[in-house]
């Protein structure tokens, strides 16, 4: 049938996006791997609230839901939680979200049994549950000093006992730490720690330090850096997730390389690289408990389960030898090994929805555990992205997706071109992943052509290009966009006359900004986008705090005059753009009056505007009722914008102006 881009009728709808699908969040399989060849993972269900539900499969595939109706297991850690359980001998240790408290639950009838207090002020996160002692390892955030006159929470390292329900101080010198890890024989720990202004991925130390015979404080005549900061050479080191070998030996993530690879550090103090590869294992960590990599069990030999550039791969450190196995699936995180053999992550493909796999060690076989969609999509409306990079400006090189309309009930009238979606993504130092999204296809599947651009900024590159937006958060990212634009332009793919943007926080702003000191598109859609750079810095949680003074300038050396030069509140008057805001109204990060403003600013100038205030979302939307309106409002204000009707999409919001 022949109709033109943007009126294309498609089976993905915003209830398709939302009311059949899960997200998958974490995975994890016992902490003694010998225990059970089970995985647990946990999933945000769009249709309960955003609430997340810990699963788990056995050996056969039968799945079982542990989180209780009245439970959402979920910590708010440094706003963006993340390590929210953990398992030992069958046994979950999870942070409920309502009291941010942790609890244990032995069986999944089971009723949990909160270990610490339960009023809100102290939240856990990132555990680690050591045999030896008996204890939880984790991350306290402490709300309760803010109450009693402090500047900001305080984040510490303790140990709590589930038995007498005591919780112990280990670390708490420190503006930021995370990934407590006991060695096997409970004598030593490792952990990561660093201070303001840095953020995880720019300067970090790991330590190590051994523990009392009691194992409630550490014995702070050892305690020691491992890796990190240099400070004699100034070197900027971002040293991540530390573990240790079923063997007593410590792993942990290291940038020096100007990668982000695995080293072991051996008893001689050496630190190999076990992999030397210009690609990265891991990524930013803006959310805790992040497995990027397992050792296989003690009794089976001396491997390493980890993901390379997304790939699925064995290290074997005996041989110093690598072996990637083909799952079928592109990218990989999330990793567990078990003494059975098997191994399991979450999987990831352009063609596939977001799954729990496992794979034998010994025959490679692939099972599929838990899809995170159970809907069949007709591939005849799957856009299948092209990898690709273009240059920008400096001489330099971007990358990005570029995802073709695709409806295989449709094709347009000779000689038009698709309106042009640019998503700018999260961050601003993530990365956009190779995987079937249908948020995304809800719009290829109706015309549009989308470019999900990695910025100069982004991870996966090397920390060169992780580093290229130090000060210049708001010029090459726009720049980037905006290059972008033009390459596909270049290739003749898409309308010059409908280029469309939109991003969630950080690609919010990065929306906000091109539409406000860019001329390049004709309408953006900003998802709880900062707007007044300088606000954020001043009043935003303590993690972001003082993550502007790196990618601006610190308030008190230029950045509040650099603030205001690259924030759009306060040059509405160079916009011409129609702009569409989405934003919750419980947002702790980017505060719900930053798109008021910016709205009622527009308003003012006559431009054509909309503002949804989602209520009871936080940063970044949840509920099935709020994805399915922003969705279908943002392709709807698209729409009357660039002169389309959507056949399929009947929503009643009012734009202002039109």
């Amino acid at each position: 049938m022949e109709a033109g881009y943007g009126t294309w009728t498609s089976p993905i709808t915003s209830e398709v996006c939302t009311e059949s699908s899960v997200e998958l969040i974490s995975l994890q399989v016992d902490g003694d791997p010998h225990f059970s060849d089970i995985v647990y993972w946990n999933e945000v269900h769009f249709n309960e609230d955003g609430r997340y539900v810990i699963c788990s499969a056995d050996k056969s595939g039968n799945i079982t839901q542990w989180t209780p109706r009245n439970f959402n297991a979920r910590s708010t850690v440094h706003e963006y939680g993340g390590g929210d359980f953990i398992v030992y001998h069958g046994v979950v240790y999870f942070t409920n979200f309502d009291d941010q408290a942790l609890y244990r639950q032995t069986s999944p009838d089971a009723t949990p049994e909160p270990l610490t207090d339960t009023s809100k002020a102290r939240r856990y996160a990132d555990g680690f549950f050591d045999p030896q002692s008996g204890r939880i390892f984790c991350v306290r955030e402490d709300h309760e000093v803010v109450k009693n006159g402090a500047k900001e929470a305080k984040n510490e390292i303790v140990s709590v006992d589930p038995k007498t329900k005591t919780v112990s101080v280990l670390v708490d010198d420190v503006d930021f730490c995370a990934c407590p890890r006991v060695s096997p024989d409970g004598k030593k720990i490792a952990w990561v720690e660093w201070m303001h202004p840095n953020m995880p991925w720019d300067r970090t130390k790991l330590m190590v330090a051994e523990l009392t015979p009691s194992s409630d404080h550490l014995v702070q005549a050892t305690k020691t850096k491992v890796a990190g900061i240099q400070d004699a050479s100034g070197q900027n080191w971002s040293v991540i997730q530390p573990s240790w070998t079923p063997q007593g030996e410590l792993l942990y993530i290291g940038d020096q390389s100007n990668w982000w690879n695995l080293y072991l550090v051996k008893e001689s103090g050496e630190h190999v690289n076990l992999h030397p590869v210009d690609a990265e294992i891991g990524g930013p960590q803006w959310a805790l408990g992040k497995t990027p990599y397992a050792s296989e069990p003690a009794s089976n030999g001396g491997r390493i389960l980890t993901s390379f550039g997304g790939e699925f791969g064995i290290i074997d450190v005996k041989a110093k030898s690598y072996k990637k196995i083909d799952t079928g699936f592109s990218s990989h995180d999330r990793y567990g090994w078990t003494a059975a053999g098997n191994m399991y992550c979450i999987a990831y493909s352009s063609s596939k929805f977001p799954q729990v796999i496992r794979v034998n060690e010994a025959t490679e076989k692939v099972d599929i555990i838990r899809e995170a969609m159970s809907i069949q999509i007709d591939k005849g409306y799957i856009s299948v992205p092209e990898k690709i990079s273009f240059p920008t400006t400096n001489n330099e090189t971007c990358f990005g997706y570029y995802y073709p309309p695709t409806n295989k009930d449709y094709k347009a009238p000779a000689g038009e071109l698709p309106p042009l979606l640019v998503q700018a993504h999260q961050g601003p130092t993530l990365a956009f992943v190779d995987t079937l999204d249908l948020r995304l296809q809800f719009f290829t599947s109706r015309g549009f052509a989308v470019l999900r651009v990695d910025y100069r900024g982004s991870t996966g590159y090397g920390k060169a290009y992780r580093y290229r937006l130090r000060n210049l958060w708001g010029v090459l990212d726009i720049e980037d966009c905006c290059e972008g634009v033009k390459y596909l332009r270049s290739k003749g793919l898409v309308d010059p006359k409908r280029t469309c943007i939109d991003g969630e926080s950080a690609g919010g702003y990065a929306t906000l900004a091109c539409v406000t000191f860019t001329k390049t598109f004709q309408a953006g859609v900003s998802h709880f986008g900062v707007s007044d750079l300088e606000a954020l810095m001043l009043d935003t949680h303590k993690f972001e705090s003082r993550y502007l003074d790196g990618l601006l300038a610190p308030l008190d050396a230029g950045g509040s005059e650099v603030c205001k030069q690259r924030s759009p509140l306060y040059h509405i008057d160079k916009l011409e753009t129609p702009l569409g805001l989405f934003q919750g109204d419980e947002d702790k990060i980017v505060l719900p009056s930053q798109a008021e403003m910016m709205y009622e600013g527009i308003k003012k100038k006559g431009i054509p505007t909309m503002f949804i205030l989602f209520k009871g979302e936080q940063h970044g939307f949840r509920k099935s009722n709020h994805i399915k309106k922003s969705l279908e409002g943002e392709f709807f204000f698209f729409g009357k914008v660039l002169g389309f009707e959507p056949s399929d999409i009947k929503v009643d919001l009012h734009i202002d102006n039109i």
